[in-house]
């Protein structure tokens, strides 16, 4: 009995003899891009759009290689879409189809909740890592070609912001790979890549306020992890 009292303490005590705390800065250049997806309007994929963020971050270390991440995040995501819209041709009165497109960038704050994995030393002073989980992000910023507002030909011409067309919050899926070089007794760099898919349809105007069907705009980031550890 006494045997087993000290194997459970003993289990007991391990997660804390690793549990430590450490606190970086990350700044992430990125590549958004929207997924969308129509029975109706054929709405397609367009380009690709240039961002920038950053945040802090904290690794809790529950063992020698695992460690639960969290942090908070300003990331910039977004890019273009065309769809078929109705419209008068020429004096004729005649309807035809004329192709819409638009490019839509919105700024989030970030909330990631992900575990990462780490390598024992692939090489003195540097070991891998794998991060994978999920994210929930609010939006604090939008706008659709370049502008905050925009005019609404469909609502009398009325001045709509471009936040209002975005739902309210976005869920990920977060996963990446990258590598951290030891500087120092307690400084790092860190250097990865990561993917951040997005789950929520964004979108809060086609079908709300123009009654398309079964419209569907999603999130999906590539990004490049640059930060430091102290």
């Amino acid at each position: 009995m006494k045997k087993v009292i000290l194997t459970l303490a003993a289990l007991a005590v391990a997660p804390a003899a690793f549990a430590q705390v450490e606190i970086g800065l990350k700044v992430s250049p990125s590549i958004s891009y929207l997924r969308t997806n129509s029975q109706s309007n054929d709405f397609q994929n367009g380009n690709s759009k240039l961002g920038f963020g950053g945040g802090i971050f904290i690794d809790y270390f529950f063992g020698e290689n695992y460690a639960f991440n969290t942090g908070l995040f300003l990331t910039g995501k977004g890019g273009t879409y065309s769809y078929k819209e109705n419209s008068v041709l020429g004096s004729s009165g005649a309807v035809g189809t004329t192709t819409v497109s638009q490019k839509l960038g919105i700024d989030y704050l970030e909330l990631p909740v992900t575990i990462k994995l780490f390598t024992n030393e692939v090489a003195p002073g540097t070991r891998l890592y794998f991060q994978v989980g999920p994210s929930v992000a609010v939006p604090v910023g939008a706008r659709l070609n370049g502008d905050k507002y925009s005019n609404d030909p469909f609502n009398n011409n009325a001045s709509v912001k471009a936040s209002d067309r975005v739902f309210a919050v976005d869920f990920n899926v977060l996963g990446s790979i990258g590598a951290e070089y030891q500087l120092g007794h307690s400084t790092k760099v860190l250097t990865g890549l990561s993917y951040h898919h997005g789950l929520i349809d964004l979108d809060r105007y086609f079908q709300k306020d123009r009654n398309f069907s079964d419209v569907s705009i999603k999130n999906s980031v590539f990004a490049l992890d640059l930060g430091l550890k102290f």
